[in-house]
């Protein structure tokens, strides 16, 4: 693991210790085959119509996908409407194991 990987899992391991909520970005499809438990399914797709209720949530969110491409686009996405406590936690199963090991 390099220092940037181990960076990335620290803030998004502390992101999941302060309450974070787990947003899956994957389709209905891929969601319904495995999931974070308790995660929030919205496809990336939904994620411009969703802006106001991801910021309403008040928290802070950890997107994940199946590769970590989607929820980096995710992330992008709210951090261009002004999210600041937003993070791209990878893979759902990389996110899971975090969440595992807390």
């Amino acid at each position: 693991m390099g220092l940037f990987s181990f960076l990335k899992s620290g803030t998004v391991k502390n992101a999941l210790k302060r309450g974070a909520i787990v947003i899956d970005v994957r389709t209905p499809h891929e969601f319904d085959s495995g999931k974070v438990p308790g995660s929030i399914n919205i496809p990336i797709d939904r994620i411009s119509i969703n802006i106001q209720r991801i910021l309403d949530m008040k928290k802070p969110v950890v997107f994940c996908c199946e590769s970590g491409i989607r929820s980096s686009q995710a992330m992008n996405i709210m951090k261009r409407n002004g999210m600041k406590d937003v993070f791209n936690g990878g893979s759902w199963t990389t996110v899971w194991n975090y969440i595992k090991s807390l």
